[in-house]
């Protein structure tokens, strides 16, 4: 999936409980996605630390939504 920089996408991410599954998304333009480390120590990481993938979102109401990007995170390109 070709994400950049202008894109208009609809980001969904499910989380799993024990009783149901919650479900939460977001619509807007990408700003930016990047690799950025947590402050987390991680053996073998790059820097020995956790590295996740980020999406910087603009919502068309001008809000902007970082998004942490998972194995089950869903991401639907709208244009």
């Amino acid at each position: 999936m070709n994400i950049e920089p202008g894109r208009r996408i609809r980001v969904t991410q499910t989380i799993h409980e024990r009783a149901s599954d919650w479900q939460g998304s977001v619509e807007g333009t990408v700003e930016k996605i990047e690799a950025r480390p947590t402050g987390s120590w991680y053996a073998h990481g790059k820097n020995d630390r956790l590295w996740l993938r980020r999406l910087l979102v603009r919502k068309d109401n001008g809000e902007l939504v970082l998004v942490n990007v998972d194995p089950r995170t869903r991401i639907a390109i709208l244009n």
